[in-house]
């Protein structure tokens, strides 16, 4: 069975996308901070009849990251990794007059140094399988000029990059960063706490990350909107 890693993977979009994997009949190795949390959603999905690995940790730790490269080559490898943990910066966002660089070395640490930290980890196992794929989750603010989006805006940007130079270093992997799209998660809600206006369910955007790993085009960078809007 293929195998995948899961960052941030206890809820929103990692956990609905590591029940669609295991759906399909993958084994999982899933990560978050919240050890109950992660441990509810690993029960839940490994319920679908796959193996499912949680190992609750903080990316930015070395030690974690490479707890989880080995969890997976006890599975059999690596497949695909989706790096899906991320760091706001601050809670709620605030503009960059104000944002501390304590809070802008946390987006960094998190979404870029931890990120390209478990790449590396997983790059021999990646390299072994028939279609190794990485999956860096982005955001619109990485593009876009978006007031208090500065701090996590740049980190996702830097991320973006990370991932285009991978993926021309690697031509034997796919590399996609992926936009996701508005969606209703904790991260949102901590960012913006005062916005009530309905997003999209995390599941709802799964079918576009589905979708990329049946064609699987070049490596670059998607938008899930996009993706879903051509079915």
């Amino acid at each position: 069975m293929p195998v995948a890693i899961i960052t941030g993977a206890s809820k929103g979009l990692g956990r609905a996308l590591a029940a669609a994997l295991a759906a399909r009949g993958w084994d999982l190795v899933l990560d978050a901070r919240g050890a109950e949390v992660l441990k509810e959603a690993a029960e839940s999905i490994a319920g679908q009849g796959t193996r499912v690995e949680a190992l609750a940790g903080d990316v930015t730790d070395a030690g974690h990251r490479a707890a989880l490269v080995a969890a997976a080559r006890r599975l059999g490898g690596v497949d695909l990794l989706v790096g899906n943990a991320s760091a706001l910066g601050a809670e709620p966002l605030v503009r960059l007059a104000e944002l501390t660089l304590e809070g802008l070395r946390r987006a960094l640490e998190v979404n870029v140094v931890a990120a390209l930290g478990l790449v590396q980890e997983a790059l021999p196992l990646l390299r072994r399988s028939p279609a190794g794929t990485v999956v860096a989750v982005s955001s619109d603010a990485a593009a876009e000029a978006y007031e208090t989006w500065g701090g996590y805006g740049a980190s996702k940007a830097a991320l973006d990059q990370l991932a285009a130079v991978l993926g021309v270093e690697e031509p034997g992997l796919r590399v996609w960063a992926v936009d996701p799209g508005d969606m209703a998660t904790d991260l949102y809600a901590a960012a913006v706490p005062d916005d009530d206006d309905p997003r999209p369910a995390p599941d709802t955007v799964v079918p576009a990350f589905l979708r990329l790993l049946d064609e699987r085009p070049a490596s670059g960078r998607y938008a899930a909107p996009a993706l879903l809007e051509r079915r």
